[in-house]
């Protein structure tokens, strides 16, 4: 009976390569963002992404360019690490649903045009990664982990 329970917790070849899938989708999103968010701290600088967000109509511009190049940077850390997933990539799903109302979504579909093709692919992404629990290495899977174990210590 007790090799039998063993057997059934080992988990099978596809569960293994979507934990490792999903880490590697991480890695690649979560890179996107710390890039887009870096440069417009640090390349266009708040200033100038204030100026540019303005041009599109962006309310508020520079409060709007603070708060998007934090979440865009902060959140694609989090992303890399698996941290508040369904926090931090519901927040970046917003923030590339802001970028196709104000600057992407006049443009048409395709990014050759500027249109919305490339920001919709990365607010899909958020949206899948924030409830998939972000496969291996995830931070909040150690989260989780542990509070399963005291659950399950309680419990005893």
């Amino acid at each position: 009976m007790m090799g039998s329970q063993a057997l059934d917790e080992q988990p099978t070849l596809i569960e293994r390569a979507r934990r490792i899938a999903l880490l590697l989708a991480r890695i690649g999103l979560g890179t996107v963002f710390i890039a887009n968010g870096w440069e417009k701290f640090a390349m266009s600088g708040i200033g100038g992404t204030a100026a540019f967000f303005a041009s599109q109509g962006v309310p508020v511009p520079w409060v709007s360019a603070v708060v998007i190049a934090t979440v865009e940077l902060a959140g694609g850390i989090a992303v890399v690490l698996g941290l508040l997933l369904p926090v931090v990539g519901t927040l970046l799903t917003l923030d590339m649903l802001g970028a196709i109302v104000f600057v992407h979504g006049s443009k048409g579909f395709f990014i050759a045009d500027d249109g919305v093709e490339f920001v919709l692919s990365l607010a899909a992404a958020s949206l899948a990664i924030a409830f998939s629990g972000g496969g291996a290495f995830a931070a909040d899977n150690l989260w989780q982990g542990r509070r399963a174990k005291a659950v399950e210590h309680h419990r005893s």
